[in-house]
């Protein structure tokens, strides 16, 4: 089944407010960068409340995980909305709360130094019932800090 762009922008929509107004996404200060099926991605400043490290003002770990994994999870629903096409919003909705994470692994390559984050999101494949993501975080200098894998329910 192919994408008909028409019916797939109102649902990247659907996706990209919900992601948005997510209180613990919020709490992180994150801005969905870009969003379309095969890509993903967040933007976030860094402030006082995410740093870990007082001493050399680095984003902590947890930041950093959260982060990657919100973008996963992102990816994963955008990437089954080619089988929503014709569902009500609600229903939508419905299918997008009921996915999670159900495995994740986050290999940290730098400290989270940084003014400004970027996270991407790709999927490395989507079946039927679990999307595996593939989740980078960089820094505004475009320095690679942390990657990461998830696998996601989308059933």
């Amino acid at each position: 089944m192919y994408a008909d762009e028409t019916v797939i922008e109102p649902l990247l929509r659907i996706v990209r407010e919900i992601f948005e107004n997510m209180p613990f996404n919020q709490l992180l200060g994150l801005k969905v960068d870009h969003l379309t099926t095969e890509s993903a991605g967040f933007t976030f400043p860094m402030t006082k409340e995410l740093i870990g490290n007082a001493t050399h003002r680095i984003l902590h770990g947890g930041v950093i995980s959260g982060v990657l994994d919100a973008t996963g999870g992102m990816m994963a629903i955008a990437s089954t909305l080619v089988r929503m096409q014709g569902l009500s919003p609600d229903e939508i909705k419905h299918r997008i709360f009921r996915n999670g994470t159900l495995d994740m692994r986050i290999d940290y390559l730098r400290p989270g130094k940084g003014v400004h984050f970027f996270s991407n999101a790709t999927v490395i494949r989507t079946g039927n019932k679990i999307a595996v993501i593939r989740m980078e975080l960089k820094n505004q200098e475009d320095v690679l800090i942390a990657v990461g894998t998830g696998a996601y329910t989308v059933g």
